[in-house]
Parts: structure tokens; sequence; C-alpha cells
């Protein structure tokens, strides 16, 4: 690990202005990214302003009936919180889909968004990575592919976003609140805040630099059942093969994102329109366009299992 200076924020917004004058500077909460990436130096921050101390650890209700959560709310603390688990319950399912309960102890709201879109070839500093070194090239395409992106791929990148979390975000059409160095502030969609990775896949989200996560605001619950299933290699502590988000109405209507598949969570309008058609009209929309690769072409047949699952299981779950 090399060398680095530190300090602590008193106020988000002298966080962000911070980070946004000091070369090389990077956020740090809960670390259980980060350090791992510093540890094996593909992440070399010269400066670690350390936002612990900010006052961005809790849930609160919102005025018109939603859910603002702080972006320092641990996942555990998130996942077991009464409001998220009666009214938001595919949210507290996916978080306790994730890593592992000593993970989910430190790892933040706003770090679990900012995860690295990453695969073991973002590690290996031996391999071409394009993420890494911009314009290196992506040995993934030709490696071993098996666990990687299916949709919204390109031929620079096809790493798989990692997060659950964001997947039921994505589903309950969350809003990113952040801060600037100016002290302005903004909310982005979740629709909106990660980028495919086109020619540039190290740039992974929409915000600027300095730009810091300062809550997450959900909607007013909209009812119905929640599911959330993952499918992966080993039952604990490891990223989705695929994974399915539902909210299902009771009229046969609702929504639906996979994770495991794509750059981002990945919801498709036109396929949650065709749920009450059945299972089969709805994998067909929310796959179309995948380019698979022969190590990951199971994903296809792997996604239509797990949704056709997931729909047949939703009128038989609580909400």
């Amino acid at each position: 690990m090399r060398v680095f200076s530190y300090q602590k924020a008193a106020t988000p917004a002298e966080a962000a202005a911070a980070a946004l004058h000091t070369p090389g500077a990077r956020f740090i909460a809960g670390g259980t990214n980060l350090l791992d990436l510093m540890k094996l130096e593909i992440e070399t921050p010269a400066h670690l302003i350390d936002v612990n101390g900010l006052a961005l650890d809790t849930v609160e209700m919102t005025a018109d009936g939603g859910l603002r959560i702080g972006a320092l709310v641990r996942n555990t603390a998130l996942a077991a919180h009464a409001t998220v688990r009666r009214d938001y319950g595919v949210l507290s399912r996916a978080l306790l889909a994730g890593a592992s309960a000593q993970l989910r102890n430190k790892a933040t709201t706003a770090g679990n968004l900012l995860q690295r879109t990453r695969c073991a070839y973002f590690y290996d500093t031996h391999q071409a990575c394009n993420k890494r070194v911009p314009g290196s090239g992506c040995s993934a395409i030709a490696g071993f592919s098996r666990p990687l992106a299916i949709l919204g791929g390109s031929e620079a990148c096809i790493a798989t976003h990692p997060s659950d979390m964001a997947v039921a975000m994505r589903v309950l059409d969350a809003g990113i609140d952040t801060v600037r160095a100016d002290g302005s502030t903004r909310s982005i969609p979740i629709a909106d805040f990660y980028r495919l990775p086109g020619n540039t896949p190290q740039l992974e989200t929409l915000l600027q630099p300095g730009e810091l996560i300062t809550s997450v605001t959900l909607p007013p619950p909209v009812g119905g059942t929640h599911v959330y299933r993952k499918v992966r290699d080993r039952a604990s502590y490891a990223f989705a093969l695929v994974s399915v988000a539902a909210i299902v109405l009771p009229n046969g209507t609702g929504r639906l994102a996979l994770g495991g598949v794509a750059p981002q969570p990945w919801r498709v309008l036109a396929a949650e329109q065709a749920m009450p058609d059945g299972a089969a009209a709805v994998s067909e929309r929310l796959l179309a366009g995948a380019k698979p690769t022969a190590d990951n072409a199971f994903k296809l047949v792997l996604a239509q299992r797990t949704i056709a699952a997931v729909m047949a299981q939703a009128p038989d779950q609580k909400g």
C-alpha cells in the first residue's frame, strides 16, 4: 500500500470541496471495496477524506411518505429497519443476499452503490483492463467470461456491477442525493446514475469530481409483493450470476430488474408492460439485444428461468 494523507471532514460541503481541490483524493467510509483495491495498488489515492463523522447515518420519512436513507447507514441496519422491511421488502431482501454479515456491518448505503464494476481481470494488474488503464484493452472478452455481462457491455468492457442493493433501488425508483464542492445539491434518478461502458468504462457514474452522495431517497411505497432472488455459485459471499428484483401488484402488473448480467442494474420498461402476458414475454423484452460469450450464454436460460420462478413465486409471497 502506498503512502497517503488523511483528513476527517466536518461537513458534506467541506468533504466535497476537499475532494475537488486535492489531487488524487477519495472519500472513505466503510472501505470494504476501496481498501481492498488500495492493497492491490489498483486504487492509489494520494489523500483519503473520512466522511464517517458526518451526520448522514439516519433513516427518515419524507414529507410525501417516502424514505430518505443517509449515505452512511450501514447495510445491516438498513436491512433490519422496520419501515424498510414492511414497505420496501425487496430492498431488505437484496441487502441480506449481499456479501457477508461482517461486510454488511461495515458497508454503507453510498459505498454499496459506488462499488467498482469489476471482474477478475480488473484485479490482475498483469492483464489488460480498460477500466484500470484506459486504452489497454479488455482481457475478459477473449478470456474467462462466465460471470460477466450479456447486456450493456461494449468492446471495451464486459464487467458486471456487483451490487444487490442497487438492483432493488432501481426497481424502487430511488433518487441519489448529492452535494458538490460549491455547496449546491442535486438528486440523480438511479435510472440515470450509472453509465454504460461504451469507450470509457473507467467512468462508471454521473458523479462529478468531488461530488458526494449524502442520501438515497425512495418514493412512497407502492405495495404489492416484493421478491429478490439471487442465483450464484455458492450460497453466500458471492456475486450474482443472475438476480431478479421484482414488485408484483395485485392486478398482475409491476416492476422487474436484473442483476449480474450488465454493467448496471438492468430494467426495461417495455418488459414490465408485458408482465400480465407472462414470464416468456417479459424475458423476451428484458433480454433483447443480449450479446453473450461462449462462456456465459447459459445466463440467457438462467435469467429466463429465474424470471419465471420469481413471477410464479410472487403471488405466494408477502410484500
